[in-house]
């Protein structure tokens, strides 16, 4: 059966590295952006009196021929296999994600269709293949028990921006890059104090070092 995109999502986050490791932990804003054959209103007609939605897309940058029925969890420090069933890794057999969003707004304007929403774990350009409403009744589960990954991975990093690179941020674009980077984007498996880590955001490249429970920016280029 083949599934086509209904939508593509655009943000600031251009390549995987420092992309949130799960929904809802970085209030991100993204912008949902529907394919020509379903701009039409009413294809999203009563949306807005849902609060969150259901994102249903592909791992669009993880294309493999084949694929392991086991998977290293990074959180595990890579050394452990797990059945890819009781993981969400990134490589599975058919490449699909689940993402719960906030849903801001939802607009039609000169032709084009999008939603915004917060708290998406998806770079620029990840197809969307489908959109349901989260239904608070049914899909909140306050007891529910989570097997490796019932905690926190990390507690919050403090983040200092060394010699004015603060300065090169626009004021609307700091808030989510403080919250990416106090969640440590480091890969999960990766600790060494003081070893250089970058990654691209909107349009600059973020430089820094960990050293201990202190992420220190030391520079921020244009890309």
């Amino acid at each position: 059966m083949e599934i086509k995109p209904i939508a593509y999502i655009k943000n600031d986050f251009t390549s995987k590295f420092a992309v949130p490791r799960q929904s809802g932990i970085a209030e991100i804003e993204s912008e949902i952006i529907f394919e020509k054959q379903y701009c039409d209103e009413n294809a999203v007609r009563g949306i807005e009196d849902f609060s969150h939605l259901w994102l249903i897309w592909g791992f669009s940058e993880n294309v493999r021929d084949n694929h392991s029925l086991t998977v290293r969890p990074p959180r595990l420090g890579g050394n452990t296999r797990m059945g890819v069933f009781a993981t969400r890794s990134p490589f599975r057999p058919n490449n699909l994600g689940l993402s719960s969003v906030e849903l801001i707004k939802s607009e039609f304007k000169n032709g084009v269709l999008s939603l915004t929403v917060r708290g998406a774990d998806l770079i620029s350009g990840t197809p969307i293949y489908d959109i349901k409403p989260y239904i608070k009744y049914s899909d909140c589960h306050e007891d529910a028990v989570s097997g490796f990954a019932d905690k926190r991975e990390f507690p919050l990093l403090e983040v200092e921006f060394c010699n004015g690179t603060q300065n090169k941020i626009p004021k609307d674009k700091m808030k989510t890059l403080i919250t990416v980077l106090e969640n440590d984007p480091r890969p999960a498996y990766h600790n060494e104090n003081g070893r250089s880590y970058g990654f691209s955001f909107a349009e600059y490249e973020i430089k820094f070092t960990v050293e201990k429970n202190t992420l220190k920016v030391y520079g921020i280029y244009d890309k």
